[in-house]
């Protein structure tokens, strides 16, 4: 039909004119409503897709693994600013087309459905406001990925200091704390410019769409076709009714364990339950080779994929200066690979985000087969459902020699982690309400409102912790949040995807390899159906209300009793004799 290049390399210093040349030649290909036209039409299309998509991802491994790297930075930003807003454009173009000849077949519904929506959302005249977005989201990496500290004469970066916060000595937390937040208060006027601009490109977009407020707009555009922000604010309202008490027991708890009169904020990360300071690797090598034996004894299906992935070096893993902050799974769609960044430290934090990626990684080899591109992308709150749903599968098998840890040592990660699902409600949450806020109040435009505003949300959701004093050192968290700065209205999709990966350790507790089965079903599935369909398949279902987010709530806490009592009761059906 068309003739495309044999590699993504071909796109790898390509200019806008070199690319969009291909999606001319697919616009003017005749077609007519029949399969044996249609069918080698899409699959040309989607081809083109995943090479020019995998071509702009290597752009952002690059850039994120040094942002300091000024090529590697005019890279990403021609792929950012000049060639993924333009190809919008031409995805719009291309779905017309599809839509006007009344095409269909069952697994592409719901690709339809959303191409319907991104016709009837799409302005030519966003394409530069999106433009400009990415370049200053571009200019936030650049900014955080410049940070660092100086402890004891050595130049630390973020990342770096989170062993501190580990730390047994209260002093060196605090210290630790305070330095990682001031770090952000002292750029906070180049946050705030940064996010003014953002600010006002995206209220533009949304009016130029024709919607009332960008968080309307943000629905349409994430295909959120299955709840509403009613349902979301609902989804705060429960998280205020029964995870913040629940929060509010376990800081009480942690207050008696330190042993101080007042919990401060750098005593929340501590191991109350550890002697010392868990240090599960001391060597990336190490890191990944554990990995790939819990991954197996999870699924041997699932621990040789992520053996692939270490053999093939799609993982970065450790921390270090220029590299951005955070960590992500992304997709090399044309060779049908996932590939790992992160900034491990040697804390258990690490474990879990990799556990974390791993499960987006997991989606990505089961989808990969599906025909079209469009079939093997999913939504947030799938793709989260995939992430959550395997750190809590893989917890079980952290005890050595497989996993890192001493079963003293498993156990005191295990409560650490079922502390922090709460605790990572209450601030999904508390994000999710303050962006819906910022978006639809017009004080959100003014950066000492948005500023007010968090503290005030914070200090509702997020109880049994002193701030007194730290008010300022309170702001700098949402200064921290890259998803409000790059990828506004993408955090709920975590709170909604925790609940459904709670009920998916429920079924793994009852019967862990019917579990596992539902969980690799689910992924295979891909974006072909409904998110109440995809969840079906993977044995639970959406959340919003209280009553069902209390009985997960319970049963949390339960098992976090049981740890505090030294049984193995949490894993009960999943930890193999």
């Amino acid at each position: 039909m068309i003739k495309l290049p044999a590699s993504p390399e071909a796109f790898r210093d390509a200019a806008w004119d070199d690319v969009v040349s291909y999606y001319d030649a697919l616009a003017a290909v005749p077609l007519e409503a029949t399969a044996e036209t249609i069918e080698p039409w899409l699959a040309t299309w989607s081809r083109l897709d995943t090479l020019v998509g995998e071509a702009g991802t290597l752009s952002m491994i690059a850039y994120t693994a040094n942002t300091a790297d000024a090529a590697a930075e005019q890279a990403y930003l021609r792929f950012s600013m000049d060639i993924f807003p333009k190809l919008e454009e031409q995805q719009v173009r291309l779905a017309r087309r599809l839509l006007d000849l009344g095409w269909s077949r069952p697994d592409l519904e719901t690709t339809l459905h959303r191409f319907r929506t991104d016709i009837e959302i799409f302005r030519e005249a966003n394409v530069e406001r999106f433009a400009q977005i990415e370049e200053l989201s571009a200019g936030y990496q650049k900014l955080t990925g410049g940070l660092s500290v100086e402890w004891d004469g050595e130049a630390k970066t973020i990342p770096q200091l989170q062993p501190l916060l580990k730390s047994h000595d209260r002093d060196v937390r605090e210290r630790a704390f305070r330095l990682g937040a001031n770090a952000y208060l002292a750029k906070r006027e180049e946050f705030a410019d940064l996010f003014d601009r953002m600010y006002a490109l995206r209220v533009g977009v949304a009016k130029e769409a024709g919607f009332a407020d960008f968080q309307q707009f943000c629905f349409a555009a994430k295909h959120r076709f299955d709840y509403t922000p009613g349902d979301t604010a609902r989804f705060h309202d429960a998280v205020q009714e029964t995870v913040a008490p629940a929060v509010e027991r376990l800081m009480k708890q942690r207050k008696a364990k330190l042993g101080v009169d007042i919990l401060r904020p750098w005593d929340v990360g501590v191991d109350v339950d550890a002697k010392v300071p868990l240090k599960p690797f001391e060597d990336i090598g190490t890191f990944v080779g554990q990995a790939s034996r819990i991954f197996r004894r999870v699924d041997p299906e699932l621990g040789a994929q992520f053996q692939l992935m270490a053999d093939e070096k799609l993982l970065d893993l450790e921390s270090r200066p220029g590299k951005a902050p955070g960590g992500y799974c992304t997709d090399l769609s044309f060779r049908g690979r996932p590939f790992i960044f992160m900034n491990a430290v040697g804390v258990p934090d690490d474990v879990n985000t990799l556990v974390h990626e791993a499960g987006h990684c997991f989606h990505d080899f089961a989808t990969h087969n599906l025909p079209f591109t469009w079939q093997r992308r999913t939504g947030h709150e799938a793709a989260e459902l995939a992430s959550m749903s395997m750190e809590l599968l893989a917890m079980p098998y952290l005890v050595k020699p497989e996993g890192y840890y001493t079963p003293e040592e498993a156990r005191v990660a295990w409560l650490e982690h079922l502390e922090e699902v709460l605790s990572a409600l209450i601030h999904i949450a508390s994000v999710d309400a303050f962006q819906a806020w910022i978006y639809t109040d017009p004080a959100g435009a003014d950066r000492d409102a948005r500023d007010r505003h968090w503290l005030e949300l914070r200090a509702q959701f997020e109880r049994g912790v002193d701030w007194t004093g730290l008010e300022s050192l309170r702001v700098a968290r949402w200064y921290r949040q890259l998803h409000i700065f790059e990828l506004p209205f993408y955090y709920i999709e975590y709170g909604i995807a925790q609940l459904g990966a709670l009920q998916v350790f429920r079924n793994a507790v009852r019967n862990a390899s019917d579990a596992v089965a539902s969980y690799k079903r689910f992924l295979s599935m891909g974006g072909t159906r409904s998110l109440p369909e995809l969840y079906h398949a993977a044995g639970v279902k959406l959340v919003f209300d209280a009553a069902t987010m209390a009985e997960l709530v319970e049963f949390t806490e339960e098992r976090i009793e049981a740890l505090r009592a030294g049984a193995d009761a949490p894993f009960q059906g999943i930890i193999p004799a």
